[in-house]
């Protein structure tokens, strides 16, 4: 059983990671339901082993291993589409004269669609170590204790994950790549 000064402690370091929890099991699992069991699922396992993370390590990159092997041992294989409808986002067609346009919304829309659609393209190992990097801005080394590799293979992932990236995406942004 954890103390109130451990559960306290526990509760500061996970809160503010749960945006970045969830963002990452969804992009794991692909479907919102899925995610959001995954983090509750990653919380709990987290909480209850509580008591062996030592203190003055990488908390984020413990709890996203945590995530991480989560979804490995209990993963539906659930697939959702990415497809944007307008209508579940009514505050991006309210404006003013100071907001961006409708229409710049939905090139905004369109380039993160592009994007993410790239992102799925990619082997599932290169994905996650440039996710694990670029976007939850994790270290070489955290990423590596996250996904159970050398450092040496991080980099290399790395690397062609964004080079092929690079490659996807040069046709549609030819003008800022």
């Amino acid at each position: 059983m954890l103390s109130s000064d451990r559960s306290a402690t526990f509760e500061q370091l996970a809160l503010p990671l749960l945006p970045s929890l969830y963002n990452h099991a969804c992009w794991l699992s692909r479907d919102q339901a899925e995610a959001e069991d995954l983090v509750q699922e990653t919380l709990s396992k987290a909480l209850r082993a509580f008591d062996s993370f030592q203190a003055g390590t990488n908390f984020k990159a413990w709890i996203f291993r945590i995530l991480r092997n989560t979804f490995l041992t209990s993963r539906t294989g659930m697939t959702i589409s990415h497809t944007v409808f307008l209508e579940d986002h009514p505050h991006l067609l309210e404006t003013d004269d100071a907001s961006p346009t409708p229409e710049d919304h939905l090139i905004r829309l369109d380039n993160q669609a592009v994007v993410r659609e790239a992102l799925e393209q990619l082997q599932a190992p290169l994905r996650e170590v440039i996710l694990l990097c670029d976007v939850e801005e994790l270290k070489y080394k955290d990423i590596a204790l996250v996904l159970d590799v050398p450092i040496g293979t991080v980099m290399s992932r790395l690397s062609r994950a964004r080079r092929t990236l690079y490659q996807l995406l040069q046709p549609q942004f030819p003008e800022t790549l």
